[in-house]
């Protein structure tokens, strides 16, 4: 596995390893940032880790035109449970994917070092957020990275039951025709009842950069 230096590059992808991380160290700069989304590859570690830099094989997405809505998701659309906002509380939302208990995880991987990072790449209008509201009280969002055809999602975070689920339909129905996937990643039951399902990281990167 190749440690980055000062230079705004990453290895060939052949020399990702099994578990999929591609290179580690580096920087969370802007413009190294930039150059993972382009290629595929995120930051994911923990406090007090270097940085780890992942390019997983297969690759976790959702195409739009095979999202499921159930029954029961159905109905609380209908019922407009939920209101939905973009890139209005960008902090608040990443903060609430930092904080949010997750069962069966400790701390969180969202350290200040990412959250600032991803704050400034919002700011440049590359990162971008989802918001869920009920009643005026910020219920459950996420946030991630535009890349032209593919929106690279990073965390999601719910307070309420089904705010994440319902601000998730909202975002992939009303960009259907500008995003020709979502990624996810890696696996989640939670997504994969949405739709989303794995694929060869080479189809992956057809998308990315077509």
């Amino acid at each position: 596995m190749k440690r980055l230096d000062e230079r705004i590059a990453f290895p060939d992808y052949a020399e990702t390893d099994r578990f999929g991380i591609i290179a580690y160290g580096g920087d969370l700069s802007q413009e190294r940032l930039k150059l993972a989304y382009q290629k595929g590859i995120f930051p994911w570690f923990n406090e007090n880790e270097p940085i780890l830099w992942w390019f997983p094989d297969p690759r976790f997405v959702l195409f739009p035109n095979e999202l499921k809505i159930s029954k029961s998701m159905q109905k609380v659309l209908r019922e407009k449970h939920f209101q939905f906002t973009e890139n209005q509380a960008f902090e608040q939302i990443i903060e609430n994917c930092r904080s949010i208990h997750r069962p069966g995880q400790e701390g969180s991987w969202i350290t200040d070092e990412m959250m600032q990072a991803y704050i400034g790449l919002h700011r440049a209008g590359l990162a971008k957020s989802v918001e869920v509201w009920q009643n005026k009280e910020l219920v459950g969002g996420f946030y991630g990275m535009d890349q032209g055809d593919v929106f690279c999602g990073e965390s999601m975070f719910a307070k309420v039951s089904n705010a994440s689920k319902a601000g998730f339909i909202y975002f992939v129905q009303k960009y259907s025709e500008q995003y020709q996937l979502i990624d996810c990643q890696v696996y989640t039951a939670h997504l994969a009842s949405l739709g989303a399902r794995e694929i060869p990281a080479e189809e992956f990167l057809n998308y990315l950069n077509p």
